[in-house]
Parts: structure tokens; C-alpha cells; sequence
């Protein structure tokens, strides 16, 4: 297996719409003034992703156990907007603002950006199998003991591509992954 570089990753979003909205390169200012952004966009071996606005946050107001079996939708309660605070030692479901199509012969990685893990903000590391589309779920726990500010529209993971030097018997498309062409923020099923 091999990891991809900006150049392999930028000619599959161009060519065979891997990644769609795709950016060029790093973006760390909002093109209207100076202001600082949680970096997104084409790196030297990945691909930053944006955490889009809508956040579904977990709330105990209903006494819910958490059964990803039997998953409540009222254990959350839904946000849109610009910024999500997550309340301490909570998480946050999201999903990017990017839509994904991979290749029957890459497995990607999905790891945190080390802004947000410096601050105790940890987004859950995910592979995207072959032949896997859709919208990327996010998990986002606040590990602190204060609330979190997560800023939309905004880099909140960094996607790594694995080429396999033979293509894989079984992709998830082929088994008809569950996940497979999510849309939304997509909640636990079995």
C-alpha cells in the first residue's frame, strides 16, 4: 500500500470527481479579510475537509441511553448554524461539506486536525472503504471540562488515500454498505 500525494489526490477529484466541492490548495484566511480559519483543502499527502452547519448535539434532557442497536433520535437536539458549542465531556454528530467517491483500490483514513485535538476536541478516526460514497458523518467529542466552539464551513479532518497494490475481492459498494451514499448526518444502524 501506498499513500497518495497532492498530485494523485487532484487529478482523481478533477478527473473521476473523488472529492466534490474540491479546493486546490490550503485555504487559511476567509478571502474577505484576515481573518484566520481552521485550515481545509489539498495538503502535500491528504485532503482537509470542512464540517458543514448542521450539528446534532447529544442532550441527557430524555434520560436516553446511548444503543447504537437502538439509537434514539431524541438524544440529540439539532443545530444550524455557524458555530456549534459542545457541551463538556459530550459529542456532536456533523458531516462535511464534501462529497467523496473512492476508488475500488483506496482505503482512506480520516484523522483530526491537531487544532481542534490540541484543545481536547477529538474527531473519531474512519475509514472510507472502496467503492464507498457520500457525505462523511463526523463524531465529535469534547473531551474538556468546558464548552467547545467548532466553527463551520471550516477544516475539522484531514482525509489520507491508500492505493493497494491489487484490488480488494469485496468493496463496500459490493456489499451494499450500510453508510453507503449518505446525504446527511447519518445516525448509528444496524
Amino acid at each position: 500500500m501506498s499513500i497518495k500525494s497532492d498530485k494523485w489526490i487532484r487529478n482523481a477529484a478533477q478527473t473521476h470527481g473523488l472529492i466534490e466541492p474540491f479546493v486546490d490548495k490550503q485555504i487559511k484566511y476567509d478571502g474577505s479579510s484576515t481573518q484566520p480559519l481552521v485550515s481545509y483543502g489539498l495538503s502535500s499527502y491528504g485532503y482537509d475537509i470542512r464540517v458543514a452547519n448542521e450539528f446534532k448535539v447529544f442532550t441527557n434532557v430524555h434520560n436516553s441511553i446511548v444503543d447504537p442497536k437502538n439509537f434514539q433520535e431524541n438524544s440529540f437536539v439539532r443545530i444550524v448554524s455557524d458555530i456549534c458549542i459542545v457541551p463538556p465531556n459530550s459529542f456532536a454528530l456533523a458531516r462535511s461539506i464534501e462529497y467523496f467517491r473512492i476508488p475500488r483500490d483506496i482505503l482512506t483514513i480520516c484523522l483530526g486536525k491537531s487544532t481542534y485535538a490540541r484543545c481536547g476536541i477529538i474527531v473519531n478516526v474512519t475509514p472510507f472503504g472502496p467503492e464507498w460514497e457520500g457525505y462523511v458523518t463526523l463524531e465529535i467529542s469534547n473531551t474538556t471540562p468546558l464548552p467547545a466552539k467548532i466553527y463551520a464551513n471550516e477544516g475539522i479532518a484531514q482525509v489520507i488515500f491508500f492505493q493497494s497494490s491489487e484490488l480488494c475481492e469485496t468493496s463496500y459498494a459490493d456489499r451494499k454498505g450500510k453508510y453507503m451514499k449518505q446525504v446527511g448526518i447519518t445516525l448509528p444502524r444496524i
